[in-house]
């Protein structure tokens, strides 16, 4: 689309709260339109981009700033970015926001850490409860809930389909992406 408006959806929320189910959905309807929409996976970016960093607070911080600065770049240029990563500390995430102003969409997929323990096909959560991982977020680890996002994705009680359309119709009903008359999600 040439006159695609850039913006970053910034998902942020536990391990196994759904961001990258949801992120995976928005991003298919994204495309299916035409969107030129790039995803920056929390997973993907520590593998190719933070390879080497830990999960102490200065390293999550470096890992969430170097998202945002990626983010930023595409979004200022018109490329429509989704961001799906924990970004526990709201310091952190509102830096970012500050950098991107009205082009940050705050995205706060919630769930309990009981739900999201009981999604981990991983095992990392038994793992932190039995203290053999240090530091991991909403177990031995803080998580900051955002106070004022643009959207809350309930993943305990809507499907992750539910989740996805209500961005989409933010996304419209803000002009940043042409409305449809029948989405597909």
């Amino acid at each position: 689309m040439a006159d695609e408006k850039g913006f970053t959806l910034w998902f942020t929320g536990l391990s196994g709260a759904g961001k990258t189910t949801i992120s995976e959905i928005v991003e298919r309807e994204l495309r299916a339109r035409g969107s030129k929409v790039e995803v920056l996976d929390g997973d993907v970016v520590r593998e190719n981009l933070s390879k080497g960093l830990g999960f102490s607070k200065e390293d999550r911080d470096t890992n969430i700033r170097r998202i945002a600065f990626v983010a930023d770049l595409l979004s200022r240029n018109g490329v429509p970015v989704i961001t799906a990563a924990i970004s526990p500390y709201r310091e952190i995430r509102d830096e970012a926001r500050e950098t991107m102003g009205d082009r940050f969409i705050e995205v706060f997929v919630k769930a309990s850490v009981e739900v999201c323990a009981e999604r981990d096909v991983k095992g990392l959560y038994e793992k932190a409860f039995k203290g053999e991982i240090k530091e991991f977020t909403g177990v031995s680890d803080p998580y900051e809930a955002p106070p004022n996002p643009e959207i809350v994705c309930h993943t305990e009680q809507e499907a992750p389909e539910e989740s996805a359309q209500k961005l989409i119709a933010y996304l419209e009903e803000r002009e940043l992406i042409p409305a449809r008359e029948a989405a597909t999600v």
